[in-house]
């Protein structure tokens, strides 16, 4: 499940969230960006590099209000990398004293958690039987894993995350009735919580980015508050977890290339070619220790624009100051008491691969996109896909659409200008005959008007309704009587867009089927009767360019210029229909006759031959 949301409106189709997602799980639909929920490993990558602000991730500042300030007990289980967030703070006592002040019963540094990780991982790791793993301690790892690699879940380590461990420490120190909010730099812990939710039921996780918000929001600072450790269980050198390697460190793993057997590495690009290359290659003989973002210092929860080496000075200050006055017999009391604790947990395979198009499909796909050749396919990535050999592989397997592709949507973009600026010429050109066919009209009664300005000015005057529209039904054109014939929505909108270019005929008029129909079979349509506005009209639809381009006439049988020429035209036709019926009777009637006459002469000639047979009985 994914944690974050789009808010649709302040999405600017810039794509830096589809360029930024390591697991493709963001589409284009109705005009925005669109999480694909099922895909997403909840990395938070989209939500930092989106300057609009569209993309968000769910808070937890109302809900942990509404706890601190309840009668529960509530204990916060703090992240080292807290220490390089709040470098505005002079001593971490301050910041320890800000959050207990918000109504915190308890303040806990997840180190402890991470000094029993890092043991369990020194033994898992150092008893090697063959088998390689990879470190969980990274939400985003285990997330991306189970659903694209999910052959490499039984490689991955089966132990909790430090913030699990350490609030199982919690629950035993303060009793099973205390509600625990983890306060980190990462988002996808807000979902991998909720896994957890049975056996360690965190209440929430709140990003440093909703912690500041939620000091300004109650007026807390520094000055406002007194000192204050954290509160037990302390750990030792598991602060340094912020810190990639850090973890191996707390429990003094061997670190030298040549002595160690473990690959620690860190961004988004390198533990994914890490990933992959320890999948397909025999050669990669490590354990993986990896990160998604760049160590927990610039978690995507951690304010944005921070300095990774500054921060990571911070923390190593930080853990020096604490190590100072280490309480060592305490903490070896209170590990004591924790060992034998199950730390384990399991994974579950959600695979979200998608199949693979073979090469005939993308060839295809690339030829529509106007890159057939090699050359042309290294992309410009302004689609978010860093080729377009991965771009047409994306839109066949149905996460991207072609409109996304800037080279496509401007090639068709001319063609569609180049095939206006024709139908346009055509309309010209029967402008300037109409026109010169009115002229001489005109001329012979002797009653002709003045001649049009132009060709668009004697459209817009032209008594009978004229509209043309494109293949999706939106008018590239039309005149006054078309708007006058529609009605009073037609005539507002007019008044913003004159001759409603754009306008969408199926929100103006009930029979755009007509229209539809010319468009799709060619064949015109001619003096159909119609309905519109409670008036009777006569329309003719004819083709300007087979299935793109179709203009109409449409007239309104009840002014009384087209109703006496309807009646004359009609009346015509019924005459004609009547004259037809009696030439066909009289044909009919003909022949009979014919036949009659041809029976009764037969009748007659054999009569006549009857008599002069020698009877006595002839003339």
């Amino acid at each position: 499940m994914s944690i974050v949301k789009v808010t649709p409106g302040k999405c600017k189709l810039c794509y830096a969230c589809i360029r930024a997602c390591p697991a493709k799980a963001i589409k284009i639909t109705g005009g925005h960006a669109e999480i694909i929920e099922e895909r997403c490993i909840n990395c938070g990558s989209c939500v930092n590099v989106c300057a609009p602000g569209a993309l968000e991730y769910k808070s937890a500042k109302t809900h942990v209000k509404e706890l601190v300030h309840s009668d529960k007990k509530v204990a916060a289980i703090v992240d080292p990398s807290i220490s390089g967030e709040f470098i505005d703070i002079s001593d971490y006592r301050n910041f320890v004293g800000m959050i207990k002040s918000m109504g915190f019963t308890y303040v806990n540094d997840i180190s402890f958690g991470v000094d029993l990780l890092a043991e369990k991982y020194k033994e898992l790791l150092s008893e090697f039987k063959g088998k390689y793993y990879i470190t969980s301690a990274c939400p985003v790892i285990v997330s991306y894993i189970e659903k694209y690699y999910p052959e490499l879940i039984q490689n991955l380590a089966e132990l909790l995350p430090p913030w699990a461990i350490t609030a199982k420490a919690v629950y035993e120190m303060y009793g099973a009735d205390t509600h625990i909010v983890y306060i980190g730099p990462c988002v996808a812990e807000k979902e991998t919580s909720q896994r957890f939710s049975d056996s360690i039921p965190v209440e929430e996780v709140v990003t440093f980015v909703e912690l500041r918000e939620l000091f300004e929001e109650l007026e807390i600072s520094e000055n406002s508050v007194e000192f204050s450790e954290f509160d037990q269980p302390i750990g030792g050198k598991g602060s340094l977890f912020p810190i990639s390697n850090g973890i191996l460190q707390t429990v003094d793993m061997e670190e030298r290339l040549l002595k160690s057997d473990i690959l620690t590495t860190e961004g988004k690009d390198n533990i994914l070619r890490a990933i992959q290359q320890f999948r397909h290659s025999s050669e990669m003989k490590q354990h993986l220790n990896l990160f998604y973002c760049d160590g927990c210092l610039m978690g995507p929860g951690t304010s944005p624009g921070g300095d990774k080496f500054i921060r990571r000075s911070r923390v190593i200050d930080y853990v020096k100051k604490r190590l100072n006055n280490f309480d060592e017999a305490t903490w070896k009391k209170h590990k004591d008491d924790f060992s034998g604790k199950d730390l384990s947990r399991e994974f579950e395979a959600d695979n979200q691969r998608l199949p693979f198009p073979n090469e005939e499909e993308i060839k295809k796909e690339l030829d529509a996109l106007g890159k057939s050749v090699r050359s042309e396919q290294l992309g410009c990535g302004a689609c978010g896909y860093p080729s377009c050999r991965e771009f047409a592989v994306a839109i066949k397997q149905g996460l991207a659409k072609r409109e996304m592709c800037t080279y496509f949507s401007t090639r068709k973009l001319r063609a569609y200008i180049n095939e206006i600026d024709k139908t346009n010429k055509k309309l010209s050109d029967a402008q300037k005959a109409l026109k010169e066919s009115e002229q001489k009209a005109k001329e012979e009664h002797n009653a002709a008007k003045e001649a049009l300005e132009t060709n668009k000015t004697m459209l817009q005057k032209l008594p009978t309704a004229i509209v043309l529209v494109d293949e999706n039904l939106k008018i590239t054109d039309s005149n006054k009587s078309f708007v006058q014939i529609v009605g009073d929505e037609a005539k507002e909108l007019n008044e913003v867009v004159p001759g409603l270019v754009g306008a969408d005929l199926k929100s103006l008029i009930p029979f755009h089927k007509y229209f539809s129909s010319v468009l799709m079979s060619g064949e015109d349509i001619t003096n159909r009767d119609v309905e519109l506005n409670e008036k009777l009209v006569n329309i003719s639809i004819f083709t300007i360019k087979k299935n793109k381009i179709v203009g109409g006439i449409i007239r309104d049988l009840y002014s009384p210029e087209v109703r006496k020429d309807e009646i004359i035209n009609r009346a015509k036709d019924v005459i004609k229909e009547n004259l037809e019926t009696v030439q066909q009777i009289a044909f009919l009637l003909g022949e009979s006759a014919s036949k009659t006459e041809k029976t009764l002469n037969s009748i007659i000639q054999s009569y006549k031959t009857g008599s002069d047979d020698g009877t006595g009985h002839g003339k």
